[in-house]
């Protein structure tokens, strides 16, 4: 799915040769500062290496349109963006975006049940509270059927009972897509709970100047 060579990004990002397998999910873990977040964002274009490369299916990401790779590669940060709008406008957003069919009112409540948001889709979402949020920008990534999913610390404002839910339906509904996400957690327990493959940065990272 992606391959990462010689790959330099000012002074925290230094990796000889990362794989990553389709239909599997990943984590990036390590301390606050190891470049866990940095590294994500080159999955999609949003930051551009200094040197090396990175491919997608075997194409460099260099050479691909970043909106058609982030229609396929999306992102939920830490930080939930919430768009001007209702609850419905926030969960259509990522499909438009995406240019794919919108659904039916219905499949959105239901969604918003398996979230445990219990809201209505014509409530305004700047309304909502920070987990709430973070709850429904879950459901909008959800919703476009991505290839791949890059997840930067996704349920940083969310209580552990509700941590738990909502990271038991996404990596249900990923395993069973057969879809690839790639998350960054500080949590060694959501580590180990959710992920086929803990990526340590200690064992990616290489000293300044070890590249050839």
């Amino acid at each position: 799915m992606f391959s990462i060579n010689q790959l330099v990004f000012k002074d925290i990002i230094n990796v000889r040769k990362l794989e990553i397998e389709s239909g599997k999910i990943y984590c990036l873990f390590g301390e606050s500062g190891s470049g866990k977040s940095t590294l994500l964002k080159m999955f999609n274009s949003m930051l551009t290496p200094d040197q090396g490369k990175i491919t997608y299916k075997d194409e460099s990401i260099a050479d691909l349109d970043p909106i058609q790779l982030r229609r396929e590669v999306v992102m939920l940060g830490q930080d939930p963006i919430v768009f001007e709008g209702t609850v419905r406008d926030n969960l259509l957003i990522g499909l438009q975006f995406a240019a794919k069919e919108v659904v039916a009112n219905q499949v959105l409540t239901e969604l918003l049940k398996e979230l445990h948001l219990a809201k209505d889709l014509d409530e305004e979402a700047d309304k909502l509270s920070g987990g709430e949020q973070q709850r429904l920008a879950f459901g909008r990534v959800l919703l476009m059927d991505a290839e791949v999913y890059l997840m930067d610390e996704p349920t940083s404002a969310l209580d552990e009972n509700t941590e738990t839910v909502i990271m038991d339906l996404f990596t249900k509904k990923v395993r069973n897509a057969g879809k690839t996400a790639i998350m960054v957690t500080h949590s060694k327990g959501i580590a180990e709970k959710y992920s086929d493959e803990i990526i340590y940065m200690t064992d990616i990272l290489m000293k300044e100047g070890t590249l050839s």
